[in-house]
């Protein structure tokens, strides 16, 4: 649901609410910062990941000439099938509505072959779900080594699922390693996209009496030069990204850091140098690593009185929520082009809605009428008034009158399931019902949004309040 901002504010710019949220009653808001306080381009970071990791297996002899990223191949919310070398997506119940093998989509029969007695199920080790922005890279390479495999022109055997842990080793080397971030630090305004807007938001937000902490699985170094380059210009006289924050937390281990305990490190200064921690954090420090029930204990401030955002569902969302009952925000970027496409498809969804009604109307006709000369036939029940030729007519009429809907409605579905991904379709929807994507944030996010900057326009003192559940058996409007 929407919540009520000003007219001026795109709709794709809302806060979208789950379940029912009041910021007056939220001490502290964390905040994730890769893809959450700090925005990337998306196409740029991810065609950077996967380059470098081709170049890893390339070192391997793979054969990678000529493979390129391609940001339209994979979208968030896919879910890889390591078993079948496939990336699918589901609906809310786990059936799988499109797949695609290596880089071919599968044609609805090979779907219904793979998967008519299968379901997704994210606890088993079968399934990965791309659930991150940084899950694009590593599903390209992934689609596009299953090719490799299929024509043999991999340097050593393997299996769909020993291949998808090699290539994911290759592109997590490139986080681990350095070399990804250093790129990035060495050239940020290749990479970051400004927001001038959440630096107010936050600003809003310390001023309301909120202590805002700043939780990310960064190093120091890499934090400080990227909110350096996204906050300190947009902020007022000599103040820098620092002074927002009651507590910056860097290295945290997320999602370890919701669920074991762990001891914190100060950093003491811009050198990352470090002490350990042995008393109770302070404001305004810098910490390295910690643990959530510690910054509960020494705020004293715990469960529903702390909000943290972040853009990965379970790294952030998931596991805050379940492990430690926090109120939860996603940040959810590609949902501006969402709302977008969804607006200006608007016109063609009434008109497919009401051909829908009307192929609904036939369809009962017709099942009627074949009832009706079943009956006839096998001499049961009560008399329809028509003889089987003037039945049989009008089932014949009303089949052909069907097929010249239908070839109506088709191109308009068409339309609609191609929104924004030629391939994949919404992100939120799978056909006509929701996404696993969607059943993930309905079940871990109070609140989603698609960017950071999103809070200036609801202000510190919203109340966000959750629409009312529908059902099929409502009552039509």
């Amino acid at each position: 649901m929407l919540n009520p901002v000003l007219p001026d504010v795109p709709p794709g710019r809302g806060i979208f609410c789950n379940r029912t949220l009041n910021l007056r009653s939220v001490r502290a808001i964390g905040y994730d910062m890769d893809y959450t306080l700090v925005d990337y381009r998306v196409d740029a970071f991810e065609r950077m990941v996967h380059a470098q990791a081709q170049e890893r297996l390339a070192a391997e002899g793979w054969p990678m000439a000529g493979l390129d990223f391609d940001g339209a191949m994979v979208t968030r919310g896919l879910v890889i099938d390591t078993e079948l070398g496939n990336l699918v997506k589901a609906d809310r119940f786990g059936f799988v509505k499109r797949a695609m093998h290596g880089t071919r989509m599968l044609e609805f029969t090979e779907q219904k072959k793979a998967y008519a007695q299968t379901l997704v199920d994210l606890s088993e080790s079968r399934w990965v779900f791309l659930n991150t922005l940084f899950s694009l890279s590593e599903g390209c390479l992934y689609a596009q080594a299953v090719d490799l495999l299929d024509r043999g022109a991999l340097p050593r055997p393997f299996e769909y699922g020993s291949l998808y842990r090699h290539v994911r080793a290759g592109v997590d080397a490139q986080h681990m390693e350095g070399h990804l971030k250093a790129e990035i630090a060495a050239a940020p305004e290749r990479y970051v996209v400004q927001d001038p807007e959440a630096a107010l938001a936050l600003l809003d937000q310390k001023a309301a009496g909120k202590k805002l902490l700043l939780i990310t699985n960064s190093e120091w170094s890499f934090t400080s030069k990227m909110m350096t380059h996204a906050y300190d210009r947009h902020l007022p006289g000599d103040m820098t990204w620092r002074q927002l924050f009651d507590l910056v937390i860097v290295s945290a281990r997320k999602p370890a850091f919701f669920t074991e305990t762990g001891p914190f490190f100060e950093v003491v200064d811009e050198s990352g140098l470090l002490r350990p921690v042995t008393g109770p954090l302070q404001p305004g420090g810098i910490y390295l690593g910690g643990c959530a029930a510690q910054v509960e204990r020494d705020l004293g401030i715990s469960g529903d009185e702390l909000l943290y955002v972040g853009d990965h569902m379970f790294g952030d969302v998931h596991v805050s929520k379940r492990t430690l009952s926090w109120r939860t925000a996603l940040v959810l970027r590609e949902l501006e082009g969402e709302v977008s496409a969804l607006e200006a498809y608007r016109l063609t969804e009434l008109c497919l809605m009401e051909r829908m009604r009307a192929k609904e109307e036939l369809e009962t006709r017709l099942s009627r009428a074949r009832l009706a000369l079943q009956r006839l036939h096998a001499g049961y029940g009560p008399a329809s008034g028509a003889d089987a030729t003037t039945l049989e007519a009008r089932v014949h009429d009303l089949r052909g009158q069907l097929l010249a809907l239908d070839a109506e409605i088709a191109p308009l579905a068409k339309a609609g399931g191609e929104l924004t991904n030629a391939r994949w379709g919404l992100l939120t929807r799978a056909g006509n019902d929701k996404s696993h994507l969607t059943r993930q944030i309905e079940r871990y996010a109070d609140i989603y949004t698609s960017r950071v900057s999103n809070f200036l326009h609801a202000t510190p003192y919203a109340y966000f309040r959750s629409p009312r559940g529908s059902l099929p058996h409502d009552p039509v409007s």
